[in-house]
């Protein structure tokens, strides 16, 4: 579904170092799940206001502790002077440069999440912010007078004592029953407990933080957004009068709706806010002030109820209101977007086929211009004079820090991971197209296994990925990395069938309706150029593996593509469409796809539900699932097992009592990949052994 998406050591090496956490093995090796979890991951690039400095989060994993920590660290834009700044035992994040210098951050140092500041005069940290509750994400308001936080809040409450009040009255009740009447009742991996994420302005004095101000006052909704919203959804405007922010503020109608609306409130809360979009159903995201404060900018979808519509990016005028979409024939939907300093263009990462590129798009008009087309770039920032800053990772290599400089020549900034990476042997990727349905264009990667050796035959891990609006594209993966079936011995095939995202909007649409028919013709004659182009892979042993919309179709092909495929991979997978309707969060979704709801239109529906061939399954299928999972809910998973057994096909279930849609904990990722990688070398020759 939309917005879904490590293992065992593959040969025995000696543990000598210690860098991050980790042990890094002392001679090189075909790349394994160790490896992936060892690497240092970074992201959140900052740049200063004088351009001379970029800060940056780098989580490190223990896998004896069984968790990551995260620091903050910085470097020259020239690349020099890489340092730990914080080196707290507490995760440290989140990082925001005020206009003179000083860098706020968020810490969850003393058991709660917080505002703390390192001053631009050296120093320790300080805290900034007392709050009773758990900062989840704050800006800086101009002059740093005031910040605004995110805080989990009982809309009816008036005071944040309120909510800590009323929590602390329900731990102590023996009763645990909780009521509803309206969806959400649950969303993503939580149940719904009545809070909301709101706003607060909060007045910095010297003695400290004044009481804070809720913005969206009586507004039941959540900003940032659940459950993947973050300090995108919301702008302070550079006067610092004002903040815009994006909610869904539907009451009943959540669960169904992607109305997202920007509001406009005063810093200070002093009246209600203001919808600006109000006459657009659908979804509003990602306000940006430009730096003059003259102009709005932010993207918008078209379409209600389609989450994978195509945004488009629109400059509101602030004075007049006036609103206008710059590069409407821009087939391309941007994922996140910045001012440049002098305000004369925006910075947009888009989906871009198969790659995750960066934009430069001039507000007064004309097409975007690429600046970085290869590798997926995961943040950036305009660093004035020293170019523009940037995270990116490819298929390679994890995310590392690069710079931009102004005659359009990239570097690098940070090697962090290059000595793991160093003694990690890889396989080599290549993207190539062929003809798919309808003869059109689909593109793919295939990777070679690490130590390949053209006279061999090797064995195909053929990854499916999910959304199913999604891609699997030239990025360093934590959870589907092709890297560790290349390390086990697997050449890898990777298809960006119709309804896959970056290769314009009328190739996503595609699929809506048509789940197991375009995707289905493409995967087959995907697998098929594959074995065409590289003699080297065995057509005879092939597995397939996938999750989400890729587990679905990992039930799909068993009843429909049953006799190609040597065994099947399912995590989280659709099992019976019509029951996920009833049992899934995000209604907005089945009901689009689907073209209505299953009573509206059961014939949708029923179409393409894989529980309709469980009379043609025979492939051996490890079905994967987890107990958090609310997207796409265990009797999901419980289902294909059943009809598995009960068919008497030779299945395995793997089930996680505390994993939400993705294996998150570093342990059970390591289980996660040893049993997959053990289920296809069971069933395939000439891999290597977990």
């Amino acid at each position: 579904m939309q917005g879904c998406n490590r293992g065992s050591v593959f040969l025995v090496v000696v543990l000598v170092s210690v860098l991050g956490g980790m042990a890094m093995a002392s001679e090189d090796h075909p790349f394994g799940i160790s490896d992936m979890l060892a690497m240092d991951r970074l992201g959140g690039p900052q740049v200063s206001p004088d351009g001379s400095t970029v800060v940056f989060t780098r989580r490190t994993t223990d896998l004896e502790a069984d968790r990551g920590r995260t620091d903050l660290w910085r470097v020259g834009t020239d690349g020099s002077g890489l340092a730990r700044w914080t080196a707290d035992p507490a995760s440290d994040y989140q990082a925001r440069w005020s206009a003179g210098g000083d860098l706020y951050f968020l810490s969850s140092r003393g058991g709660s999440s917080q505002v703390w500041k390192m001053p631009a005069v050296g120093g320790e940290a300080q805290a900034v912010t007392d709050l009773p509750l758990d900062v989840g994400s704050f800006a800086i308001v101009p002059g740093a007078t005031r910040l605004i936080v995110s805080m989990d809040v009982f809309v009816d409450c008036d005071t944040l004592a309120c909510t800590v009040n009323r929590l602390a009255a329900r731990e102590s009740n023996p009763a645990s029953g909780q009521s509803y009447d309206q969806l959400f009742v649950r969303h993503w991996d939580g149940w719904k407990d009545g809070r909301r994420s709101h706003l607060f302005s909060v007045r910095l004095d010297d003695d400290g933080a004044s009481v804070p101000a809720d913005l969206m006052r009586g507004m039941d909704a959540d900003t940032p957004t659940r459950p993947f919203g973050g300090p995108e959804d919301y702008t302070v405007s550079p006067d610092g009068k004002a903040v815009v922010f994006s909610a869904r503020d539907v009451g009943v109608e959540e669960s169904w709706s992607t109305d997202f609306d920007l509001y406009q409130v005063a810093i200070d809360g002093s009246h209600e806010p203001t919808n600006l979009t109000e006459s657009n159903p659908a979804w509003d995201a990602a306000p940006v002030f430009s730096p003059d404060g003259s102009s709005l900018a932010y993207l918008a979808m078209a379409r209600p109820g389609f989450e994978a519509d195509r945004f488009r990016v629109i400059l509101r005028d602030s004075k007049t209101g006036n609103t206008r979409v710059l590069a409407e024939d821009w087939d391309r939907s941007p994922g996140s977007m910045a001012w440049s300093r002098d305000g004369k263009r925006l910075l947009i990462s888009a989906a871009n086929v198969g790659q995750r590129s960066l934009f430069a798009l001039n507000p007064a008009g004309g097409d975007p211009v690429i600046l970085i087309e290869q590798g997926s770039v995961h943040g950036f920032g305009d660093a004035g004079d020293s170019g523009i800053v940037y995270s990116m990772s490819h298929l390679s290599g994890p995310a590392e820090i690069y710079r931009r400089d102004s005659e359009g020549k990239s570097s690098r900034l940070t090697t962090i991971n290059d000595a793991r990476l160093a003694l990690a042997r890889m396989g080599s990727a290549e993207q190539f197209a062929f003809r798919g349905w309808n003869d059109e264009k689909v593109y793919a990667y295939a990777l070679t296994p690490a130590d390949f050796d053209p006279a061999k035959k090797y064995p195909i891990a053929f990854l499916v990925h999910g959304g199913p609006q999604g891609s699997f594209g030239n990025s360093f993966h934590y959870r589907w990395n092709p890297q560790a079936y290349a390390g086990a011995g697997y050449a890898v095939v990777m298809v960006d069938f119709h309804g896959s995202t970056g290769y314009g909007q009328a190739f996503t649409d595609s699929i809506t309706g048509d789940w197991g028919g375009k995707p289905l013709v493409d995967l087959q004659k995907g697998l098929a150029a594959a074995l065409t182009r590289f003699p080297w892979m065995d057509g005879d042993n092939v597995c397939a593996l996938g999750a989400s919309y890729g587990g679905y179709m990992m039930n799909w092909i068993a009843g429909k593509w049953s006799d190609r495929f040597k065994c099947l991979v399912n995590h989280d997978g659709v099992f019976d469409t019509r029951a996920m309707y009833y049992e899934t969060e995000e209604l907005w979704f089945p009901e689009w796809e689907n073209g209505g709801t299953p009573w509206e239109v059961p014939q949708n529906f029923e179409e393409f539900n894989p529980a309709r061939f469980v009379d043609n399954w025979r492939t051996p299928m490890l079905v994967i699932h987890g107990a958090l999972d609310y997207r796409v809910p265990e009797s999901q998973g419980l289902g294909a097992f059943t009809a598995l057994q009960r068919r008497g096909v030779p299945s395995k279930l793997l089930f996680y009592p505390d994993e939400n849609h993705w294996v998150l904990r570093p342990s059970n990722s390591e289980q996660w990949h040893e049993t997959v990688l053990d289920w296809l070398q069971r069933w395939t020759r000439n891999a290597e052994t977990p």
